[in-house]
């Protein structure tokens, strides 16, 4: 009888506990991944944010009065917050929404035309990257009064 041949399977993955500090900061999430934890923090942000939108649109639209109180707490601040801080607040909910869009529009995409692919991911991460912030720059300028 002859021997019997060993099996040329390959090595099981090893699995082991990571160190949150000592692992994560090292790890490197590609830029699709930060765009999916970028668009699940927008949702929260607008979530969170929700009686200041509500509030905002309550005032801009219920008479001329309101709407003046409402751009006084832009240009003058309301109670402690500054006017400028108003505004930062509010760029930040014009990014939360715009990234929230255009990263829901990229998900859509994908599952409408079964584009899951390493090179369709990265490329898509980019545009929306590229087009949130874009876009909320040029609102953010208009908030401002750069234009």
């Amino acid at each position: 009888m002859s021997a019997p041949v060993p099996s040329a399977r390959a090595p099981r993955p090893e699995f082991r506990n990571i160190h949150a500090f000592k692992d994560l900061p090292s790890y490197r999430l590609p830029l699709a991944g930060i765009v999916s934890i970028l668009h699940r923090i927008s949702g929260a942000l607008m979530f969170l944010l929700m009686p200041l939108i509500i509030w905002m649109f309550d005032t801009s639209i219920s008479s001329e009065i309101s709407f003046a109180r409402f751009k006084s707490v832009f240009n003058q601040g309301a109670g402690p917050l500054p006017g400028w801080f108003v505004k930062l607040v509010a760029m930040a909910l014009i990014w939360a929404f715009l990234h929230h869009l255009i990263a829901g529009l990229r998900h859509l995409w994908m599952d409408m035309r079964h584009a899951v692919s390493k090179e369709f991911g990265k490329s898509s991460a980019i545009w929306t990257l590229s087009l949130s912030m874009g876009l909320t720059l040029a609102l953010g300028a208009k908030l401002f009064g750069l234009y």
